[in-house]
This record gives C-alpha cells, sequence and structure tokens, in this order.
C-alpha cells in the first residue's frame, strides 16, 4: 500500500477550500500525508510550494496577496492578527506599500519572524478585531498606530493620519487612544502628527505648509477654521490670519474624489473675494520645491495688510 492511498481526500479539499489552498504540516498530516507524501508534492517541480516553515501552497504560481495573508495567520498561530500597512488596506486607508505582513502575536510567542512575514509580540493583543473569511485584521486606529511607528518619513504618516480622519475611517480620539496606549518607542512621528491634525491640519500638503511657517519666523495663523460673515457661511481655509483677512489655500486634488469638488472650490472662492479676503494659493510642489518663494510671498502679503482694517468677520476654530 502506498502512503497516497490512506490521505482523506475529502478533509483535505475541504481545508484547502476554507483556506485559499494553503495548509500547514500538521493540517496535512490529520488529512492523512506522511512525510514521503509531503516530500513529493513539494519537490522541485511538485504541486505544492513551501511559502513559509510549515505552511504550504498547494497550487503552482505566484500567491495571492490573501493567500499570503491567509498564510501569515496560519504562521502566527490561533491569536494572531495582522495590522499595520496591511490592516490599513482592509479598512480602506491609503498608505505606502508594503512587500511584508505584519502581524500581532502575543508576547508569550516563541516563533520568528521569516519570509514576507513581520512578527510583533505584544501584551496588548486586540480583543476585537475585522474579518474578511477567516483572515483578521486589527481596526482602524491600531492599524494606522502600528504602521505609523513603522514607518519613517513624517509625510507618510501625516498621510495616514489625515486619510484615517477625513475619510471618517475612525474618529481622531481613537487615534490618540492609541497613541498613549501603545508604546513610546518609535511613536514620534505618530505623535506630531496628531498633534498636527488636532490643530486642524487635515491633509499631507497643509503638514508641510505648517512645518514650512513654523521654520520661517512669520505668525503663526489658524488652521482650517470656519469663516462666517453673520449666518453665512464663507469657506474653511486651509490657513488664515484672522488680523490681516488673508487666506492660505493648499491646491491639492488629493482629496477631490466627488465630481463637485471643483465646483464647490470655485464658489469657496468667489464668497471669500466678496468679502474681501486675500486669497494666496499654493500647490503641494511648490511649498516642497520652491519654500523660499512662498515664503517670500506670504511675507510680502502680510506687510501689504499692516494696517489693514479688521473684516467683520465670525470665525471658529478647528475641532
Amino acid at each position: 500500500m502506498t502512503p497516497s492511498t490512506r490521505i482523506d481526500e475529502r478533509r483535505l479539499a475541504r481545508i484547502l477550500d476554507t483556506q485559499q489552498d494553503v495548509i500547514t504540516r500538521e493540517q496535512a498530516i490529520s488529512a492523512g500525508l506522511t512525510k514521503h507524501a509531503l516530500y513529493h508534492r513539494l519537490r522541485p517541480g511538485g504541486r505544492w510550494v513551501l511559502l513559509l516553515p510549515g505552511v504550504y501552497l498547494a497550487v503552482t504560481g505566484r500567491p495571492s496577496q490573501v493567500q499570503l495573508e491567509t498564510a501569515a495567520l496560519l504562521y502566527g498561530g490561533p491569536d494572531s492578527v495582522i495590522t499595520g500597512l496591511t490592516a490599513l488596506s482592509y479598512n480602506g486607508i491609503r498608505g505606502p506599500q508594503s512587500e511584508f505582513v505584519d502581524l500581532l502575536v502575543p508576547a508569550t510567542c516563541q516563533r520568528q519572524g521569516t519570509g514576507f512575514v513581520r512578527l510583533h509580540r505584544t501584551v496588548r493583543m486586540p480583543e476585537k478585531w475585522e474579518e474578511f473569511g477567516r483572515i483578521r485584521y486589527t481596526r482602524a486606529a491600531r492599524a494606522v498606530g502600528d504602521a505609523a511607528r513603522g514607518l519613517r518619513d513624517p509625510r507618510d504618516v501625516r498621510d495616514l493620519i489625515a486619510d484615517a480622519v477625513q475619510r471618517d475611517r475612525c474618529e481622531l480620539q481613537e487615534l490618540v487612544d492609541e497613541l498613549e496606549a501603545g508604546p513610546v518607542r518609535r511613536s514620534r512621528l505618530l505623535r506630531e502628527a496628531l498633534a498636527e491634525v488636532t490643530d486642524g491640519i487635515r491633509s499631507v500638503a497643509e503638514g508641510d505648509l505648517r512645518t514650512l511657517l513654523l521654520k520661517s519666523g512669520l505668525p503663526m495663523p489658524m488652521f482650517n477654521p470656519e469663516l462666517y460673515a453673520g449666518e453665512e457661511f464663507i469657506a474653511r481655509p486651509d490657513a488664515w490670519y484672522p488680523e490681516l483677512g488673508i487666506a492660505i489655500e493648499v491646491d491639492s486634488t488629493a482629496w477631490h474624489t466627488k465630481a463637485t469638488d471643483h465646483q464647490n472650490d470655485v464658489q469657496r472662492q468667489t464668497r471669500m473675494g466678496k468679502h474681501l479676503i486675500v486669497v494666496l494659493r499654493f500647490k503641494p510642489w511648490e511649498i516642497r520645491h520652491e519654500p523660499e518663494r512662498v515664503i517670500r510671498e506670504i511675507r510680502d502679503a502680510i506687510e501689504r495688510a499692516q494696517g489693514r482694517p479688521r473684516l467683520n468677520l465670525h470665525v471658529i476654530p478647528a475641532a
């Protein structure tokens, strides 16, 4: 009797069907495969492929993202949860691409990260998570926090924070709670980005503008306040000098996801002009690559506005 005749084909098919054609060594053995049968399938040119230690893909070809995530969770164990950049995508938040799957595992887990899997031991395993089939993802705030701690570019971290808040994937307070509950190590950029959002920053380009103004020595404006003339809503400029009547707008198209966005921009500019607001407009690339000119234009506008009567407008600071 050959080893293959003892295989429980129905059990094997059921495992592969529920796990996207991914299977562990223990599961394969439980379905009746012997070491010889496993070796036969995993040999060069065989029907199975080794993805991770003890985790196999039972079809040939390039594994899909879902298969990689399934394999990562099988490798990490039943308590593991996908977090970081991979979980951002599931939660509908834009972030940098990564070749790794970041996995939270209990602090007592003895396994090591390997291949495309990065293990993060923690005593703060999430009590709740999101599920897609059998794949477990951390919720939005935890995914943002874990992803931000692994990034090195402040603009990338700002992008995560801005996107999560703007798309209503999580509340700002949830991100603040995640910051305070998580490790201090590598949290500096996350803390700074959250401080910017608290100040009213709602996009990466606006964050660049704020950083540029901080370094310039110019007076700091308000960010994203609401302007009213009596009961009439005028606009929510990216930056606002209330004493001078100067608004700064960053012409970023990153958040223009609706066909009506451009029309709304034009209407806003018309309202601001009607109420004699001086509007300075800059593109994100100008703020990043021509900072001296941007600062010079803002400084010139401030000097020209000195002594100008204050506009009779009601200002509500950003929440």
